[in-house]
């Protein structure tokens, strides 16, 4: 496996690789790797010929007072991850390589941003499509990879490769889970044992709302009730952020369902804010 600093090098080594005809995979990160992110070096490794992670903590996604300092990073930890699932070449750039002091393109989202985490996060996705531009532009793959668990960003990257006219195919991956359903995280780290243990609700909730949608129900509105019942019982330790059913990848609000839905969630805990979804396709 190789490590790229610097732009010029990662080229180069993708050039000999371009020569041959090989495919290529791209799976960016922002690092502290875990088995979601090994899910999605699986997948990618399956397949194109050669697989490129990202490690790149991107300040423009973080808010003046969210946790860029704070993020969890352990390079050392995350290339033995990249190398044990078969990375074939881990990218991590200083913030120099990737932002100027000259810079003068900023991207804006303009639609699917201004609801779950953009509502409360403006900013958030314009520095998202940004950095993720620059390295399409970089590491120019065929194929690039994104879990479902951040459906947001999903549905927006998905949005960014139309609009902008990527040659990329996305590829949507699952959610990996724990043994009791909690969506795998970085952030799962900060949670205390107490905490922990209460999270299971989140995933629990989400079922919930499938279940009576497989059952039938329609109605949005009675479906977000019903999970947001289910967590106002059982939290008592996290604070609810909101609880959504929507349209997708559209993020429209919707009376009826008839078609594909998220039912999304965020949930605040002493250090840690959690996201979970599930995401129906309802059959014609």
């Amino acid at each position: 496996m190789k490590v790229a600093y610097t732009v010029k090098d990662l080229r180069d080594w993708l050039a000999e690789s371009k020569k041959s005809g090989g495919t290529i995979g791209f799976v960016p990160t922002m690092g502290y790797l875990h088995d979601g992110h090994a899910s999605l070096f699986y997948k990618a490794k399956e397949t194109a010929d050669i697989v490129v992670a990202s490690v790149f903590v991107n300040p423009t996604q973080f808010g003046p007072n969210e946790d860029f300092e704070t993020y969890p990073r352990d390079f050392e930890h995350d290339l033995r991850i990249a190398e044990s699932c078969g990375v074939d070449i881990v990218f991590h750039p200083d913030v120099s390589e990737i932002y100027s002091d000259s810079d003068m393109i900023q991207l804006k989202v303009t639609d699917r941003a201004d609801v779950l985490c953009g509502k409360s996060r403006p900013g958030h996705f314009d520095g998202v499509v940004t950095v993720l531009t620059r390295l399409f532009h970089i590491v120019q793959p065929d194929y690039a990879f994104f879990g479902k668990k951040d459906a947001q960003q999903l549905a927006i990257v998905q949005g960014l490769i139309q609009t902008l006219h990527f040659p990329i195919r996305l590829i949507p991956c699952e959610t990996v889970r724990e043994a009791d359903g909690l969506a795998k995280s970085s952030r799962n780290v900060r949670l205390s044992v107490e905490e922990r243990k209460e999270a299971v609700h989140l995933y629990q909730s989400l079922t919930l709302g499938r279940h009576l949608i497989e059952k039938g129900e329609r109605d949005a509105e009675r479906i977000r009730q019903a999970v947001m019942a289910h967590l106002e019982e059982h939290l008592k330790l996290g604070r609810i952020d909101y609880v959504e059913v929507l349209s997708y990848p559209q993020l429209k609000v919707i009376e009826s369902i008839n078609d594909t839905v998220i039912i999304a969630l965020a949930v605040f805990y002493a250090n840690a804010r959690l996201i979970d979804n599930v995401i129906i396709e309802i059959p014609s």
